[in-house]
């Protein structure tokens, strides 16, 4: 018995749908691709600051990004502490910062202080010391707490560039490009928005778990 080919072979209609969708992607405008590339570079700035946020969220243990974000006066203009000093640690609980420039001890110290972390730094006249107290479980539900807001502001900021994203395409579709190409192009911002709301989820779970981590 012969077998009949016809029921072996995919349906035409579906055949034709993904050929005429590879083709559709094969000819994908500049126009279209400069959106598609607008909206990644910015989704991966929002990552970015996102990751800059969260060093400034401290865990458990001593780390020199707890002072990220300290802005020091140093000979007349206001510079991030590492600009002026070394900063590293000698264990879990103490960071130490060596100036550049001993004079400007004073003012780091002042600037830690100013920016409401919770530190004591102790000047010697060489270095200054800062000792993490270790964290009480309120305080680290606090933390995560922080930390999922950070997280749900990032995501709210994803959105928006899927929402300016998508005018775009539309706005492409009523000037210079298909119907089917500004379709296209609008799932692939689409799957791009679910790539970086992912990222957001598991550097939120990440973080978390090293707060909640004694």
């Amino acid at each position: 018995m012969v077998k009949d080919k016809k029921n072996d072979a995919e349906p035409l209609p579906k055949r034709k749908k993904a050929y005429f969708c590879l083709q559709i992607l094969k000819t994908m405008t500049e126009d279209s691709q400069f959106v598609l590339d607008e909206a990644t570079e910015s989704m991966d700035n929002t990552i970015k600051h996102l990751e800059h946020e969260f060093q400034g969220i401290r865990a458990g243990k001593a780390s020199p990004a707890m002072l990220n974000g300290v802005m020091v006066e140093y000979y007349g203009t206001t510079v991030p502490i590492e600009q002026t000093a070394n900063i590293g640690c000698t264990d879990a609980r103490m960071i130490v910062v060596q100036p550049f420039d001993k004079s400007a001890l004073n003012n780091i110290a002042k600037a830690i202080m100013n920016a409401n972390l919770g530190f004591n730094p102790i000047n010697n006249g060489e270095i200054l010391r800062i000792a993490v107290p270790a964290l009480t479980e309120e305080r680290r539900r606090e933390l995560v707490k922080r930390t999922k807001n950070a997280a749900e502001e990032a995501k709210v900021g994803i959105r928006g560039i899927r929402r300016n994203a998508n005018d775009e395409a539309k706005k492409l579709e009523k000037d210079t490009i298909s119907e089917d190409e500004s379709k296209l192009l609008q799932e692939e911002i689409q799957k791009l928005t679910d790539k970086y709301i992912k990222k957001i989820d598991d550097l939120t779970e990440l973080k978390s778990k090293d707060i909640l981590t004694v």
